[in-house]
């Protein structure tokens, strides 16, 4: 299964949904396929699709999926990777009204350095991530958190109140 998820903001990514919807009726995506729309206007004709699900069905959705194609948001996809799926990562751009401006390119940009997604920066370019992703094993993700909370931990033992 690939699951498709285009967030909860109040932005469209008509963009992706209809790339997803040719690959699918062209067969090149011969798998079940499931998205969420989120705000999106674009209803599918090729496969299934909810505007929202909650966290329960979210999180089987992912569990169930062999690839995740998602929006550039950092909790769809740091949740994606958690759970040790491939992630194709598509940034919303200002410039088609998909947000407010092009933050989703530069978290795109880390992700794909950390070498833990396939980057996906048009939706022209869906159909090759999708063939980069069957192929290739991706390094795991690793969480900065606990790092980050011992160091704040020992700065806070460091200073005396």
């Amino acid at each position: 299964m690939i699951f498709v998820m285009t967030g909860s903001q109040e932005f469209s990514f008509d963009r992706l949904l209809k790339e997803v919807d040719r690959l699918t009726g062209e067969k090149f995506i011969n798998e079940t396929v499931f998205a969420q729309t989120g705000c999106s206007d674009y209803k599918p004709k090729n496969y299934g699709f909810a505007r929202y699900i909650n966290n329960k069905e979210f999180e089987e959705k992912i569990r169930m999926s062999r690839i995740i194609v998602t929006h550039a948001g950092t909790g769809n996809i740091i949740t994606a990777l958690r759970m040790r799926k491939k992630v194709i990562a598509v940034p919303r751009y200002a410039k088609y009204g998909e947000h407010v401006d092009d933050h989703q390119l530069q978290i795109v940009e880390r992700f794909a350095e950390m070498g833990v997604i396939e980057p996906c920066y048009q939706v022209e370019d869906l159909e090759q991530a999708l063939r980069n992703a069957m192929e290739k094993e991706y390094r795991p993700y690793e969480s900065n958190t606990d790092n980050f909370v011992r160091d704040i931990e020992n700065y806070l033992e460091s200073v005396s109140f």
